[in-house]
């Protein structure tokens, strides 16, 4: 069998750390934003080297959040894309915003930028790019769109932490970016766990501020904000993985292009010229791609799709109003993307086995 994920060989490599870091919140009586939290925000924006990191309860309060200390209005327009997983919408919205969806790039799946003049309108107010699977989204193009309309962009990062656009790290090119640490992450908690990070100084005091319902002292509440406290077991947990986090990447890396050396017949990934690629995920592209998941499953060999149903496709986004065909590329790849196993532990002979399994599949229909 292999699974389409498996935490327990980092685990069980990381087993006396992480026994000793709980054991030592445990011990200490603090368990919400005390001191592991701190030097966990601390270690985070010195990796991504930015001036400012803040740990919240998860990914969609970090998009929320964010785009809350930056003063979106109510009822502002917010573009995203539509191929992405739910939360960035449902985070907009749950900001008071308006979510407006555009289509993608074919090639890296993420934002395409010449979309975006026809989607701003005088109420657009933020772009939400997101580094879908872990490759960076155009930013060079979409910053430069940003600021000729005077709009905050806000990165969604919750595939993409270890990612390079130009030379840098996703995460430092918009006002602020939001991360997830869901375990399956390239950082991954032992639960949920978020962050956002920015340079700006204000944009990380109010999140503060609103990831604890408002409140600046014990008995004053200066506005309406959330309960997104990210707890101390958590941050220490990511503070031993954090140490890591250069071997985990390179480790990801080694078997994504084990999978470009040995994959035939099925669309691999693609990392554009000045970009890294994080390979959260490694997806692969084909017509039949159900075919090449029945063959998978019969091997023992675990598959999922990221995303088989666009967000404007769902039944609770249905009222944004966008029909069917309205963003082709989105739709084509949400009927051809498959997401193949890709963690820590996987060997090379078990990434040839899926190779295999593929090319076995591909030749028996062609027969």
């Amino acid at each position: 069998m292999i699974p389409f994920f498996n935490l327990k060989p980092l685990h069980d490599e990381l087993s006396g750390p992480l026994r000793d870091a709980v054991a030592r919140v445990v011990a200490s009586g603090w368990y919400v934003l005390g001191p592991e939290v701190e030097a966990f925000e601390r270690e985070l924006a010195e990796f991504l080297t930015t001036q400012h990191a803040v740990g919240v309860a998860n990914g969609t309060d970090a998009i929320e959040l964010a785009l809350r200390a930056m003063g979106i209005s109510p009822g502002a327009e917010v573009i995203t894309v539509s191929h992405t997983a739910v939360p960035t919408v449902s985070a907009i919205e749950r900001a008071g915003a308006r979510a407006v969806l555009v289509d993608i790039d074919r090639e890296t799946y993420t934002l395409d930028p010449t979309c975006l003049d026809n989607a701003i309108t005088p109420r657009t107010e933020a772009i939400v790019p997101v580094h879908l699977y872990g490759h960076p989204a155009n930013m060079p193009a979409i910053v430069e769109i940003a600021q000729r309309h005077n709009l905050a962009v806000i990165e969604d990062c919750a595939q993409a932490l270890g990612a390079n656009c130009h030379g840098r790290p996703v995460s430092t090119w918009g006002n602020a970016a939001a991360l997830s640490f869901y375990p399956t992450k390239n950082l991954g908690a032992c639960g949920d766990a978020g962050a956002v990070v920015t340079n700006e100084t204000s944009i990380a005091e109010n999140v503060k501020r609103l990831r604890s319902y408002g409140q600046v002292d014990r008995d004053h509440f200066e506005e309406r904000g959330i309960n997104s406290r990210l707890d101390e077991i958590q941050a220490a947990i990511l503070r031993i993985k954090l140490r890591r986090i250069d071997i985990e990447l390179a480790g990801r890396r080694c078997l994504a292009e084990e999978y470009n050396k040995v994959l035939r017949g099925v669309a691999t990934p693609v990392e554009r010229p000045d970009c890294t690629h994080a390979y959260c995920l490694y997806v692969v592209r084909h017509p039949q791609r159900d075919l090449l998941r029945e063959a998978c499953q019969r091997s023992g060999i675990g598959t999922l799709v990221h995303y088989p149903i666009p967000v404007h496709r769902q039944r609770a986004y249905a009222n944004l109003g966008y029909a069917e065909g309205s963003l082709p590329e989105t739709e084509a790849a949400a009927a051809e993307v498959v997401s193949l196993p890709l963690y820590v532990g996987l060997t090379r002979e078990e990434v040839r086995r899926v190779a295999q399994t593929l090319s076995q599949c591909l030749a028996g229909a062609q027969a």
